[in-house]
C-alpha cells in the first residue's frame, strides 16, 4: 500500500468521494452532514492524501489545519472493498505522522453517532482519541461525535 497526496482531479477519488458524501447524507440529517465535497477539500488549509495499491484506489483521509498548533481529520473514507483490511489505520497513521512532524499539540475530528459510524469511533479510539465537546464552529448535535487526540 503506498499513501501519497492527492490534487483531487482524477476520475477514482471523485467517485469514492462522490459516494462517501451520498452515504453520509443517507445516515445523517442534512444538518448533521460534515462530510466536504471536491471544491471544499481542496481549500489551501487542507492536505488530502490517497491510499493505492498498484492503480487500486483504497482509500483517502485529509487533514485540515485549524491553527499553528493544531488540525482536524477530514474525510477518511476505506472503499467498500477494501474495509476491514487495515486501511483506515495506515491513513489515520499517516495523518498522525503528519500532525506530528508539523508540531500539532493535538488533532480533532468529527464523526456520527448512529452505529454505522461505530466502527470510526472504535478506530479513533484505538489511536487514543478521546470524547469531547464541539471545538470550531461545530455546534452540539446529537448526530455528531467529537474527539480529539493530545500529541
Amino acid at each position: 500500500m503506498e499513501i501519497r497526496e492527492d490534487d483531487l482531479t482524477g476520475k477514482a477519488i471523485a467517485t469514492l468521494l462522490q459516494e462517501h458524501l451520498e452515504n453520509m447524507r443517507q445516515i445523517s440529517p442534512p444538518e448533521s452532514v460534515h462530510a466536504l465535497d471536491l471544491e471544499g477539500l481542496r481549500s489551501p488549509n487542507i492536505t488530502f492524501w490517497c491510499a493505492w495499491e498498484g492503480d487500486e484506489l483504497l482509500g483517502c483521509g485529509a487533514l485540515k489545519e485549524l491553527d499553528a498548533k493544531s488540525g482536524e481529520i477530514k474525510s477518511m473514507r476505506t472503499a467498500n472493498t477494501y474495509r476491514r483490511k487495515g486501511v483506515a489505520s495506515k491513513i489515520l497513521e499517516h495523518i498522525l505522522q503528519e500532525a506530528k512532524q508539523r508540531a500539532y499539540d493535538c488533532l480533532y475530528l468529527e464523526t456520527g453517532s448512529f452505529p454505522e459510524f461505530a466502527p470510526a469511533r472504535a478506530l479513533y479510539t484505538r489511536y487514543g482519541f478521546e470524547y469531547r465537546g464541539p471545538f470550531g464552529d461545530y455546534i452540539n448535535d446529537p448526530n455528531s461525535v467529537f474527539m480529539t487526540k493530545k500529541l
